[in-house]
Formats: C-alpha cells, structure tokens, sequence
C-alpha cells in the first residue's frame, strides 16, 4: 500500500471510531429528557390512575436520576426521586413508602429490569422500555402496592 492509502485508511478508521463512540453515548442517553403520562394508553389494575404524571431524566455523573412528579386521583401532588445505576445493586429511592430501594438491571439500550424492595424485601418488580424511535417510553409493575393489595399496571408515556 502507498502512503495515502495508509492515510487514508487511517482517517476512515478514525472517524468510524468516532461515531462509534458518539452513537454508544447516545443510546445511553435515551431516557435522559421529560415525559409524560399517556392515560390513553396506559392500564392500571386495580384503578383509579393517577390524574398525571411526569418523569424528569437527568444525567448525574454517570447516571441518571428520575424524578417523578405525579398528582394521584384525588389531586394530591407526590415526588419519588429513583437513581438509575445500571449495576444490579440496590439503590435508595426516595419519596414513596412502600420501597425505599430500587435495583436495575440493563438488558440493553432499550429494555431494563428492575425490582423495588422495603427493607430488602422485594416489593415490586418490572421493567422499562424505550421504542426504537425514542418516542415512548413503557414501564410495567407487578408487584404490591398500597394496603398490600396486588398490583399490575403498564404506564405509557410519551417524550416532550
């Protein structure tokens, strides 16, 4: 090979490189962003839903950090704040009594499992996915929720 092959080869293989890595960072980025509640779309068991909800992704450092805000069906406001650190171990969530620690499991870019727990009981487990579009993003629960009743709900929502 002559020397301009070689460079350019080399110019080639770096910027396939490049947008390796830049594709990488951005399917890991998927959630970051709002969204928002589709009751349309969504079914919770037993009823009633809540009236909205709206989930806030943010980067921190290598994670993300979800904020929940929700008004329930009788209008009251409430706030969970989970940290989404993809590494199978528990780790707090805060804002709603029934768990106190959430643990995610990546199974890739768009589909995650997770499982809540109270006192390392497990309480509620699910998963999360992301369309290919990056359009919807689905979360459904099974699990325990309040008074101990069973739960199973499948929230759909939609980014802003």
């Amino acid at each position: 090979m002559n020397r301009r092959t070689v460079l350019a080869l080399a110019l080639l293989s770096a910027a396939f490189t490049s947008a390796g890595s830049q594709m990488g960072l951005t399917q890991s980025d998927l959630l970051t962003g709002t969204w928002k509640l589709n009751l349309e779309k969504s079914k919770f068991s037993p009823g009633p839903p809540p009236k909205s909800q709206t989930l806030n992704f943010q980067r921190v450092g290598q994670d993300l950090q979800n904020t929940a805000d929700t008004i329930d069906a009788q209008g009251q406001a409430s706030k969970i704040v989970f940290m989404h650190i993809y590494d199978g171990k528990p780790h707090p969530t805060t804002g709603n009594p029934l768990f106190d620690a959430t643990t995610y499991t990546r199974v890739d870019d768009h589909h995650v499992k997770w499982v809540r727990s109270k006192a390392d009981k497990p309480i509620q487990t699910g998963s999360n996915e992301i369309s290919a579009e990056g359009k919807t993003f689905t979360v459904s629960t099974e699990g325990v929720g309040a008074n101990g009743q069973p739960i199973s709900s499948v929230a759909v929502y939609d980014r802003q």
